[in-house]
């Protein structure tokens, strides 16, 4: 008889252990590599109107403290505690989170246990008997991650929840610059409604003066309808900014999760909002400042996983299973040697013939990468364009502003002579009326273009991240998780 040897069964062992770590080394599908994009070198619009060493924006130097306005620090503060989108947007993430968790427990085995006892009364060869029966059972089974089937779903919830993560930056960066945009139209509101007043009241005067001239015999009773019918027209131009202040506040207040009932914010004695100088940094910075473009980058990183989870299925998987039962009439017995038994167990299963359903699913995985992929690249390049778009407004409207504040300082100095000469009998009233109406028109446009600015420049701010980074994601989720957990 031949003696099996015990040194060959250890190198079988060994060999099937080093086999097992060599395949576990193996994960199916393409490894991630980003897709690259064509990023330009520096923008079209950035010149010489820029400062050449502007204040910094990111994690540590908050974009909105660039306007020095320190309501509208305060704003912002409460839109990122209490607004609800935000609040929809961490909970998607926490959501994901999970996700990416669940799929981490593909890597260890699942384990149950079952006790249960009865009572019960039979019957043998005529004798009744009445007795209790306990048992107890454990079992425990593993599918070793052989394939990388489960190292690609982790590495796809991962990816996943980074872009959620993003997500979540992206909507907070959109609900302050939604806030933000929205507190500046209602100081250009304000603005224009105290430049009513004021015209208001100088019209008055004019239509005293009208009234008096009239009444002295030396100016016509259509001179007294003219100031008039001017000064109603304008104080109706006043009141009417009430409903778009009244519409900007109400939105406001939704931003930062009231009723508008219960908020309101009153006109500024002296707005504090100055126009910053924003440093943009080049084109290739957007793919790791702006959320929307990080965010959909990782979702190609989750696609590209989600290819290996696919392609994995084309192997065979192996079952390892293990499990433990002991029996007895009490609980005692149940710790005897006779009343327990055992078992292990190996399955290798694959499947032959599915009629082309892992092909299918292959197949369509690859196409939610290329997707995903165009995605990508598309929202990089409406990122370009945002940038270009709002720095081309702020170097034209910059340019404007010029222009316009010499009109506006020409039209106030034809509005006092053209007055002046009214009053000495040299000029009739409709030649004070279009000087008037002149000079309110380009003080009108004046305020409009600062509020315009202020609009551009908070939109280029959003578009180039608003100081966020991909780094600080992790920051940010740990900073929102924590938050979560104080939430009514």
């Amino acid at each position: 008889m031949k003696r099996s040897n015990p040194l060959s069964g250890r190198r079988l062992h060994f060999a099937l252990l080093v086999s097992s770590v060599a395949l576990a080394g193996c994960a199916a599908g393409p490894d991630y590599v980003r897709p690259p994009v064509d990023a330009p070198a520096a923008y079209k619009e950035s010149g010489p109107w820029k400062a050449a060493q502007p204040q910094r924006i990111d994690s540590e130097h908050p974009w909105v403290a660039l306007y020095g306005d320190s309501r509208l620090d305060a704003l912002i503060a409460e839109a990122n505690q209490a607004n609800q989108n935000i609040h929809q947007a961490e909970a998607q993430y926490r959501q994901a989170s999970a996700v990416a968790d669940a799929a981490r427990a593909g890597f260890f085995p699942t384990a149950g246990v079952t006790a249960g006892g009865g009572r019960a009364r039979t019957a043998a060869n005529g004798v009744k008997l009445l007795g209790n029966s306990v048992a107890a059972s454990l079992s425990a089974s593993w599918v070793p991650d052989l394939w990388g089937a489960v190292r690609r779903g982790v590495e796809a919830g991962e990816a996943g929840s980074q872009a959620s993560a993003d997500d979540l930056a992206a909507a907070r960066l959109s609900i302050q610059a939604t806030l933000a945009e929205d507190y500046f139209l209602l100081q250009a509101t304000d603005r224009q409604a105290a430049l009513y007043a004021r015209t208001v009241d100088a019209y008055r005067k004019a239509l005293e003066l009208t009234q008096h001239q009239y009444a002295a015999g030396v100016a016509l009773r259509s001179d007294v309808a003219l100031a008039e019918t001017q000064l109603h027209a304008v104080d109706a131009q006043r009141i009417d900014l009430q409903v778009q202040r009244a519409q900007l506040e109400h939105a406001i207040a939704i931003l930062l999760g009231k009723p508008p009932a219960s908020f309101s914010l009153p006109p500024a004695d002296v707005p504090q909002s100055r126009l910053p100088e924003i440093p943009t940094g080049v084109p290739s910075d957007l793919l790791e400042r702006r959320p929307d473009v990080a965010g959909a980058e990782r979702r190609t990183a989750q696609a590209n996983a989600n290819i290996g989870v696919a392609r994995a299925a084309y192997y065979p998987s192996l079952l390892l299973s293990a499990s433990g039962t002991a029996a007895g009439g009490n609980f005692g017995l149940l710790f005897d040697t006779p009343t327990r038994v055992w078992a292990l167990g190996a399955a290798l299963a694959e499947t032959i013939f599915d009629g082309g359903l892992r092909s299918a699913k292959d197949a369509q995985a690859v196409a939610a990468y290329d997707a995903t992929v165009a995605q990508y690249r598309q929202t990089v390049l409406n990122g370009f364009g945002e940038v270009e778009d709002n720095l081309a407004a702020l170097r034209v409207l910059e340019q404007e502003a010029v222009v316009q504040d010499r009109a506006v300082q020409a039209a106030q100095l034809a509005e006092r002579l053209t007055l002046n000469q009214y009053r000495a009998g040299s000029a009739s009233y409709l030649g004070v009326v279009a000087a008037q109406t002149l000079a309110l028109n380009n003080e009108r446009a004046a305020v409009q273009l600062l509020g315009r600015r202020l609009f551009a420049s908070v939109a280029l701010i959003k578009a180039i991240g608003g100081g966020w980074n991909a780094s600080d994601r992790g920051a940010l989720a740990r900073a929102d998780d924590s938050t979560s957990k104080e939430l009514p």
